[in-house]
Protein backbone atom coordinates (compact mmCIF):
# COMPACT_ATOMS: atom_id res chain seq x y z
CA UNK A 1 0.00 0.00 0.00
CA UNK A 2 1.16 4.24 -0.90
CA UNK A 3 2.22 5.84 2.38
CA UNK A 4 -0.26 8.57 1.05
CA UNK A 5 -3.18 6.31 0.31
CA UNK A 6 -2.95 4.43 4.15
CA UNK A 7 -2.41 8.54 5.93
CA UNK A 8 -5.68 9.06 3.99
CA UNK A 9 -7.79 5.96 4.53
CA UNK A 10 -6.52 6.31 8.38
CA UNK A 11 -8.77 9.15 8.55
CA UNK A 12 -5.01 11.16 9.24
CA UNK A 13 -4.69 13.25 6.21
CA UNK A 14 -5.80 13.99 2.72
CA UNK A 15 -2.95 13.37 0.13
CA UNK A 16 -2.51 16.95 -0.41
CA UNK A 17 -1.81 17.80 3.21
CA UNK A 18 0.02 14.64 3.60
CA UNK A 19 2.47 16.04 0.75
CA UNK A 20 2.77 18.80 2.78
CA UNK A 21 3.72 17.38 5.88
CA UNK A 22 6.27 15.28 4.07
CA UNK A 23 8.24 17.65 2.94
CA UNK A 24 8.41 19.04 6.25
CA UNK A 25 9.65 16.28 7.51
CA UNK A 26 6.81 15.17 9.38
CA UNK A 27 6.22 11.66 8.19
CA UNK A 28 8.48 8.72 9.33
CA UNK A 29 8.32 4.70 8.37
CA UNK A 30 10.44 2.64 11.23
CA UNK A 31 11.92 5.49 12.52
CA UNK A 32 13.25 7.32 9.07
CA UNK A 33 11.92 10.23 7.25
CA UNK A 34 10.48 9.79 3.86
CA UNK A 35 9.48 12.14 1.32
CA UNK A 36 8.47 9.76 -1.46
CA UNK A 37 4.51 8.96 -0.10
CA UNK A 38 4.37 6.99 -3.61
CA UNK A 39 6.51 4.11 -1.88
CA UNK A 40 4.71 0.81 -0.98
CA UNK A 41 5.02 -0.32 2.65
CA UNK A 42 3.23 -3.29 4.49
CA UNK A 43 1.13 -1.68 7.12
CA UNK A 44 0.92 -5.21 9.12
CA UNK A 45 4.89 -4.81 9.39
CA UNK A 46 6.12 -1.21 9.59
CA UNK A 47 4.97 1.66 11.75
CA UNK A 48 4.07 4.98 10.24
CA UNK A 49 4.67 8.39 12.29
CA UNK A 50 2.87 11.82 11.28
CA UNK A 51 3.57 14.56 12.88
CA UNK A 52 4.77 12.90 16.17
CA UNK A 53 1.87 10.49 16.16
CA UNK A 54 1.74 6.38 15.18
CA UNK A 55 -1.33 6.02 12.56
CA UNK A 56 -3.43 3.55 13.83
CA UNK A 57 -4.43 1.91 10.42
CA UNK A 58 -7.27 -0.67 9.97
CA UNK A 59 -8.45 -1.58 6.76
CA UNK A 60 -11.62 -0.76 8.07
CA UNK A 61 -13.82 0.56 11.16
CA UNK A 62 -16.98 -0.46 12.75
CA UNK A 63 -19.19 2.17 14.83
CA UNK A 64 -22.06 1.36 17.53
CA UNK A 65 -23.28 4.58 17.72
CA UNK A 66 -26.57 5.31 19.61
CA UNK A 67 -28.81 7.63 17.39
CA UNK A 68 -30.27 10.37 19.06
CA UNK A 69 -33.64 11.84 17.43
CA UNK A 70 -33.25 14.81 14.51
CA UNK A 71 -30.58 12.68 12.86
CA UNK A 72 -30.89 11.81 9.60
CA UNK A 73 -29.45 7.91 8.65
CA UNK A 74 -27.10 9.34 5.81
CA UNK A 75 -23.77 10.94 4.87
CA UNK A 76 -24.56 13.81 3.95
CA UNK A 77 -28.18 16.51 3.64
CA UNK A 78 -28.21 19.77 2.37
CA UNK A 79 -30.79 20.36 5.41
CA UNK A 80 -30.61 17.87 8.43
CA UNK A 81 -27.76 17.08 10.57
CA UNK A 82 -26.31 13.31 9.64
CA UNK A 83 -25.66 10.74 11.85
CA UNK A 84 -21.86 10.79 10.49
CA UNK A 85 -21.83 14.35 12.11
CA UNK A 86 -21.45 13.29 15.15
CA UNK A 87 -18.22 11.25 15.00
CA UNK A 88 -14.64 12.59 15.23
CA UNK A 89 -13.33 14.08 11.95
CA UNK A 90 -10.51 11.26 11.72
CA UNK A 91 -13.55 8.83 11.64
CA UNK A 92 -14.92 10.98 9.14
CA UNK A 93 -12.26 11.10 6.97
CA UNK A 94 -12.55 7.85 6.28
CA UNK A 95 -15.79 8.06 4.50
CA UNK A 96 -17.72 6.07 6.77
CA UNK A 97 -21.59 5.34 6.19
CA UNK A 98 -24.58 4.08 8.14
CA UNK A 99 -24.97 0.12 7.40
CA UNK A 100 -28.93 0.59 7.08
CA UNK A 101 -31.41 3.38 7.76
CA UNK A 102 -33.20 4.92 11.14
CA UNK A 103 -36.21 6.82 10.52
CA UNK A 104 -34.95 10.26 11.81
CA UNK A 105 -37.32 10.65 14.85
CA UNK A 106 -36.13 6.79 15.44
CA UNK A 107 -33.18 6.11 18.29
CA UNK A 108 -31.20 3.44 19.02
CA UNK A 109 -28.65 1.03 17.78
CA UNK A 110 -26.73 2.12 14.48
CA UNK A 111 -23.81 0.73 12.77
CA UNK A 112 -21.64 2.74 10.97
CA UNK A 113 -18.60 1.29 9.16
CA UNK A 114 -16.70 1.69 5.72
CA UNK A 115 -16.75 -1.90 5.03
CA UNK A 116 -19.15 -1.88 2.36
CA UNK A 117 -19.33 -5.77 1.40
CA UNK A 118 -19.90 -6.61 5.08
CA UNK A 119 -22.79 -3.77 5.13
CA UNK A 120 -24.34 -5.53 1.89
CA UNK A 121 -24.20 -8.65 3.68
CA UNK A 122 -25.94 -7.50 6.52
CA UNK A 123 -28.76 -5.70 4.51
CA UNK A 124 -29.15 -8.52 2.15
CA UNK A 125 -32.84 -10.09 2.23
CA UNK A 126 -31.28 -13.19 1.77
CA UNK A 127 -29.38 -13.39 5.00
CA UNK A 128 -32.15 -12.54 7.24
CA UNK A 129 -30.73 -10.67 9.97
CA UNK A 130 -32.51 -9.69 12.55
CA UNK A 131 -33.25 -6.20 14.54
CA UNK A 132 -35.64 -5.81 17.67
CA UNK A 133 -36.91 -2.66 18.48
CA UNK A 134 -38.32 -1.61 21.76
CA UNK A 135 -41.87 1.00 21.16
CA UNK A 136 -44.47 3.00 22.88
CA UNK A 137 -47.96 2.69 20.98
CA UNK A 138 -50.64 5.76 21.52
CA UNK A 139 -53.38 2.74 22.29
CA UNK A 140 -53.95 -0.41 23.57
CA UNK A 141 -52.55 -3.23 20.60
CA UNK A 142 -55.54 -5.15 19.88
CA UNK A 143 -55.65 -8.87 21.22
CA UNK A 144 -55.38 -10.27 17.55
CA UNK A 145 -51.98 -8.34 17.22
CA UNK A 146 -49.63 -10.97 17.91
CA UNK A 147 -50.70 -13.07 15.25
CA UNK A 148 -51.55 -10.59 13.09
CA UNK A 149 -47.55 -9.35 13.18
CA UNK A 150 -46.08 -13.17 13.20
CA UNK A 151 -48.17 -13.66 9.92
CA UNK A 152 -47.13 -10.98 8.12
CA UNK A 153 -49.09 -7.97 6.24
CA UNK A 154 -50.28 -6.74 3.02
CA UNK A 155 -50.80 -3.24 3.19
CA UNK A 156 -52.71 -0.56 1.53
CA UNK A 157 -50.42 -0.08 -1.56
CA UNK A 158 -49.87 -3.75 -1.95
CA UNK A 159 -46.26 -4.08 -0.35
CA UNK A 160 -46.00 -7.67 1.65
CA UNK A 161 -44.09 -7.93 4.92
CA UNK A 162 -42.67 -10.93 6.28
CA UNK A 163 -43.87 -12.14 9.80
CA UNK A 164 -42.21 -10.43 12.48
CA UNK A 165 -42.45 -11.02 16.03
CA UNK A 166 -44.56 -8.93 18.67
CA UNK A 167 -44.39 -8.99 22.13
CA UNK A 168 -46.48 -6.41 24.02
CA UNK A 169 -46.05 -5.72 27.67
CA UNK A 170 -49.14 -6.05 30.42
CA UNK A 171 -50.58 -2.58 29.19
CA UNK A 172 -50.01 -3.53 25.73
CA UNK A 173 -48.61 0.09 24.61
CA UNK A 174 -45.37 -0.71 24.38
CA UNK A 175 -43.18 -3.82 23.90
CA UNK A 176 -41.05 -4.93 21.53
CA UNK A 177 -40.99 -6.17 17.69
CA UNK A 178 -38.40 -8.29 16.13
CA UNK A 179 -38.24 -7.99 11.91
CA UNK A 180 -35.82 -9.80 9.50
CA UNK A 181 -36.67 -7.03 6.90
CA UNK A 182 -36.12 -3.48 7.20
CA UNK A 183 -38.91 -2.04 4.31
CA UNK A 184 -39.45 1.87 4.46
CA UNK A 185 -41.12 2.80 7.96
CA UNK A 186 -41.90 -0.55 7.53
CA UNK A 187 -42.63 -0.72 12.09
CA UNK A 188 -44.77 2.62 11.90
CA UNK A 189 -46.84 1.15 8.62
CA UNK A 190 -47.59 -2.32 11.05
CA UNK A 191 -48.83 -0.42 13.49
CA UNK A 192 -50.97 1.82 11.20
CA UNK A 193 -51.97 -0.97 9.94
CA UNK A 194 -53.46 -1.92 12.52
CA UNK A 195 -55.49 1.38 13.47
CA UNK A 196 -52.90 2.15 15.78
CA UNK A 197 -49.56 4.87 16.42
CA UNK A 198 -45.95 4.26 17.66
CA UNK A 199 -44.71 7.16 19.89
CA UNK A 200 -40.93 5.97 20.64
CA UNK A 201 -39.32 4.02 18.82
CA UNK A 202 -35.72 2.57 19.84
CA UNK A 203 -34.04 -0.08 18.01
CA UNK A 204 -31.81 -2.42 20.69
CA UNK A 205 -30.63 -4.99 18.64
CA UNK A 206 -29.15 -5.12 15.34
CA UNK A 207 -28.11 -9.35 14.14
CA UNK A 208 -25.74 -10.29 17.18
CA UNK A 209 -25.14 -6.40 18.58
CA UNK A 210 -26.87 -4.82 21.55
CA UNK A 211 -26.87 -1.50 22.15
CA UNK A 212 -24.65 -0.71 24.75
CA UNK A 213 -26.39 0.96 28.08
CA UNK A 214 -22.82 2.84 28.38
CA UNK A 215 -23.46 4.83 25.57
CA UNK A 216 -25.94 7.62 26.17
CA UNK A 217 -27.72 9.30 23.29
CA UNK A 218 -25.49 10.97 20.51
CA UNK A 219 -22.35 8.79 22.14
CA UNK A 220 -20.46 5.86 20.00
CA UNK A 221 -17.52 3.35 20.39
CA UNK A 222 -15.64 1.04 17.61
CA UNK A 223 -16.84 -2.36 17.97
CA UNK A 224 -14.55 -5.01 19.60
CA UNK A 225 -12.76 -7.74 17.66
CA UNK A 226 -15.45 -9.83 19.01
CA UNK A 227 -18.25 -8.33 18.11
CA UNK A 228 -16.62 -7.94 14.39
CA UNK A 229 -16.48 -11.57 14.12
CA UNK A 230 -20.32 -12.07 15.75
CA UNK A 231 -21.30 -9.74 12.52
CA UNK A 232 -19.38 -12.37 9.99
CA UNK A 233 -20.43 -15.24 11.71
CA UNK A 234 -24.17 -13.73 11.20
CA UNK A 235 -23.87 -13.32 7.53
CA UNK A 236 -21.52 -16.43 7.14
CA UNK A 237 -22.61 -19.12 4.76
Amino acid sequence: MRIDRLLSEAGVASRKEAAKAARCGLVSVDGQVVTDLSRHIDPALVTVVYDGKAVDWRPFVYVMLNKPQGYVSATEDGHLPTVVELLSPALQKRSVFPCGRLDRDTTGLMLITDDGALSHLLLSPRRHVSKVYRFACAEPLCPEAERAFEEGMILGNGDALKGARLVCDPLRTSGTVELTEGKYHQVKRMFGALSNRITELERVTFGPLSLDPALGRGDYRELTADEVEALRQAVAG
